[in-house]
């Protein structure tokens, strides 16, 4: 529930003076109101004049760092960041995690949480198991907190940290085509604000049932001002911005084609895009002759399945690259949780094809004789 923003605040300023503070991150602005800096990071140091608080502010150009004495002066210096119209405030201590997030009407959303790794201590591992998203947050509520699950969520969410740089845009814009559930919708948007990003969210699904059931558990959530759902296709849903970052995770066939599309038309900064199915390729194949000598590579339709799928993928990395990104291709989980668990994580770089990169592409597809979907579609 929203809790009057002076109060919330005031809790928040007693974390930064408590002994035990690990980390604290401010971001994000508020509605109609922009603060000095883009964001603003404290930690405690040690220094040979005593401990200290270190803060790093960064203006949108470059980081600025100090270190203020605790005491009067470190007391000061954080009334002065409170007094800034950040959206979002993140505070690690050694006995709590607290995330804040300012709402449009100026009150406060407040999650608090157990302190970074306590929970994988708890349940008594060996080693200490560092989630990216706390166990404890309220998605797991919602969503369901198995074991599983979790796993596949921390799994993306590197995938995710991996990708991004540590400068993003503000707000940073994402669109998640055929989101279903939206569970990895909302991971990512947990995991964001978390770290001090202001983040704008659309999850896009073609069924209207989706849409409700995901924007109650957003309003559930405390974030349906951030996180919005709309009820349409991959191809031709609208959506209120251009998105900087795109994620299609288990689109099925060709729905993962026109995730690329979009993302590709839009010119996205960064894509995640997890296959699903893929028959369009082996349709094509079974259909074909397999060029010499590798027949043996379709005869068979369970050996014609995979190779189809290593296909589809590769063609649509190719086409990525041709199309001005770089393209990793790499495990999205352990094959054990799912056998589809490719993912093609790509960078724009406006970067021009080379003339090798076209030729490998129109090898490919003419020694196979086949005609990627997304080649159509774009």
């Amino acid at each position: 529930m929203p809790q009057p923003l002076t109060d919330v605040l005031a809790e928040v300023r007693t974390l930064l003076l408590e002994p035990g503070l690990t980390r604290a991150v401010a971001a994000g602005r508020r509605r109609g109101q922009t603060p000095s800096v883009t964001r603003a990071e404290l930690r405690p140091v040690a220094l040979k004049g005593g401990p200290h608080l270190q803060i790093v502010t960064d203006d949108g150009a470059r980081p600025f760092t100090r270190n203020v004495a605790r005491g009067a002066e470190a007391e000061a210096a954080i009334d002065s960041l409170l007094a800034e119209p950040f959206g979002n405030w993140h505070v690690e201590t050694s006995t709590a995690t607290v995330q804040v997030r300012i709402t449009k009407k100026g009150d406060a959303q407040v999650h608090r949480g157990a302190p970074v790794g306590a929970a994988a201590a708890a349940a008594g591992h060996d080693r200490e198991k560092q989630w990216l998203l706390d166990p404890g947050d309220p998605l797991f509520q919602v969503v369901g907190g198995t074991a599983a699950k979790r796993r596949q969520v921390d799994a993306f969410l590197r995938a995710l940290a991996a990708t991004l740089p540590s400068s993003l845009p503000s707000p940073l814009r994402v669109v998640d085509l055929g989101c279903g559930n939206a569970y990895l919708t909302f991971a990512a948007y947990r995991y964001l604000a978390a770290q001090g990003v202001e983040v704008q969210v659309v999850g896009v699904d073609v069924r209207e049932d989706q849409r409700v059931r995901n924007t109650a558990v957003a309003s559930a959530l405390g974030c349906s001002d951030d996180v919005t759902f709309v009820a349409g296709t991959i191809s031709s849903a609208s959506l209120p911005f251009t998105p900087d970052l795109v994620l299609a995770l288990h689109a099925c066939d060709t729905a993962t084609d026109e995730a690329l599309a979009r993302a590709v038309q839009w010119s996205a900064r960064w894509v995640l895009a997890a296959p699903c199915c893929h028959h369009d390729i082996a349709a094509q194949l079974k259909g074909n002759t397999a060029p010499s000598p590798f027949g043996e590579l379709t005869r068979h339709p369970i050996m014609r399945e995979r190779f189809a799928d290593v296909l589809t993928d590769t063609l649509r990395a190719s086409l990525l690259r041709l199309h001005g990104y770089k393209v990793d291709v790499v495990e999205f989980i352990d094959s054990a949780h799912t056998p589809r668990n490719l993912l093609l994580r790509a960078r724009r770089t406006d970067s021009a094809p080379t003339p090798a990169q076209r030729d490998e592409y129109e090898s490919l597809t003419t020694q196979w004789s086949v005609t990627p979907a997304l080649a159509k579609l774009l």
